[in-house]
């Protein structure tokens, strides 16, 4: 067990640094908009979780590069790993247009929420920027997903921890103002990442053709139009994972709409729990892709019982620690909400919903580590379910069902924001649970499939 440990271990540091330095961009922003002031705050949560849903879905697709690349890799057909990430830049242009529509023109999505008059115009503004910077990040997807599959997840660590240490002090010239720039408060985030979103993607496509990593898979040796086949397989695993993780996170946004309508105050206190819960995710996030990395490159060299303990061991792994992130979160969630926001009433707001996180991260540590042990079996269809299932049907429509009373029976202490969280909670325990008995039978199935293989080859 140790030796997977360390094995996980060792891809998944870069990646968790990397995400975090990601992740950052939400807290800084959330912190520095909130100095700026309420409605901005206010306005920068249902933008982000706007943009983040579409931004998932989307990346989504382009994720199913990561297994398709790390079997190849595994058989080591690497001509083929060429071929698949120059349909994936195909692809990724394709989704580019998708999302640049919705994100231009939010309008529809925004009647749903009923924003008010004073979010509306500071929320366009923010996702219509965003929409410009779309394209690069689906194409650095792109890269991240082919440099975690062969197991160099540094050389995306790299470039987020530059990002990162660029988004300070672009957030303050572009929020604030100054330098012949005017204080543009929440869409100044927008203009920040936008920048620095442009510069990850030349950046990446230009280590593609000089790290020597990368040299056999001849990915720019020439150029070739999209081909049909390759993009079907893509697509096959790619919209269910893309649906998984769109289903996941629209979860959190219809929350955050949904929300809306109970104030900018309380909208404020669910972005600071929302970001804290974040935070945490990155953890079990880097598990689950260093694991998903192992084991397709296992599943790609015909090891299936490899491939199966080192499973069981990154989800062991994964929810080992996030038990132990609840706890801490548990005695620091004063402090921690103080780091957020000066605002008392902001701060009221948000207190019992960290308290709710603690065991949101429990089971948000279970199913997304299973999950993206799934994936690297190429299994996406019924993970999917799974999610549509437990995430909107238990998730939104139980949260639906107690924060706004419909029945009239919901106690005091269950209404509100907080009904929304208690509610997703029980959605990401039923969703875990159904993605770990999912994930045995599979598991199964791959050793038995094996199984044969080897006796029709020794007769």
């Amino acid at each position: 067990m140790f030796a997977d440990v360390r094995k996980i271990a060792g891809l998944a540091w870069p990646v968790l640094i990397g995400q975090l330095a990601i992740i950052a961009f939400g807290v800084i922003d959330t912190a520095m908009v909130g100095r700026y002031s309420a409605v901005d705050l206010a306005a920068l949560g249902l933008g982000s979780s706007i943009y983040i849903s579409v931004y998932i879905g989307l990346t989504g697709i382009l994720t199913a590069l990561q297994p398709i690349t790390a079997q190849l890799y595994g058989a080591r057909r690497y001509a083929e790993i060429g071929e698949e990430v120059r349909q994936a830049l195909w692809l990724a242009l394709a989704l580019t247009v998708i999302g640049f529509l919705i994100l231009y023109f939010p309008g529809r999505v925004l009647q749903l929420a009923r924003v008010p008059e004073a979010l509306h115009e500071r929320t366009v503004a923010y996702l219509q920027i965003l929409a410009f910077g779309l394209p690069a990040g689906l194409t650095f997807r792109v890269y991240s997903s082919i440099t975690n599959a062969v197991g160099k997840p540094r050389l995306v660590m790299i470039l987020q921890i530059g990002a990162l240490l660029l988004k300070v002090p672009l957030n303050t010239w572009f929020i604030f103002g100054g330098f012949g720039m005017p204080a543009l408060g929440g869409p100044g985030c927008a203009l920040a990442s936008t920048t620095i979103n442009w510069g990850l993607a030349v950046v990446g496509m230009l280590l593609l053709t000089r790290v020597d990593v990368f040299k056999p898979f001849a990915i720019f040796a020439h150029f070739c139009w999209p081909v049909w086949r390759r993009q079907a397989a893509q697509l096959r695993l790619g919209i269910p994972m893309g649906l998984s993780y769109l289903i996941e996170v629209t979860s959190y946004t219809f929350m955050a709409l949904f929300i809306a309508r109970f104030g900018t105050t309380t909208l404020a206190g669910h972005q600071i729990a929302g970001n804290i819960g974040a935070v945490l995710y990155m953890t079990p996030l880097a598990i689950g892709i260093a694991s998903s990395t192992l084991v397709a490159q296992a599943l790609g060299a015909h090891r299936p019982e490899a491939a199966r303990t080192l499973s069981r061991h990154g989800i062991m792994m994964a929810v080992a620690i996030a038990f132990c992130y609840g706890a801490i979160v548990l005695v620091l969630r004063p402090y921690v909400i103080e780091g957020y926001t000066p605002n008392a009433q902001v701060a009221a707001a948000a207190m019992p919903l960290v308290l709710i996180v603690v065991c949101y991260h429990l089971f948000d540590a279970l199913q997304i580590t299973t999950a993206f042990v799934l994936r690297a079996y190429k299994v996406a269809v019924v993970p999917t379910v799974i999610y549509a299932v437990a995430l909107w049907g238990v998730g939104l429509g139980g949260g639906y069902l107690l924060g706004f009373n419909v029945t009239g029976f919901t106690p005091e202490w269950l209404t509100g924001a907080r009904g929304f969280w208690v509610a997703n909670t029980v959605s990401l325990a039923i969703a875990g649970i159904g993605l770990l008995l999912y994930w045995r039978g599979v598991s199964k199935r791959y050793l038995r499939a094996e199984a044969v293989v080897r006796v029709d080859s020794a007769a």
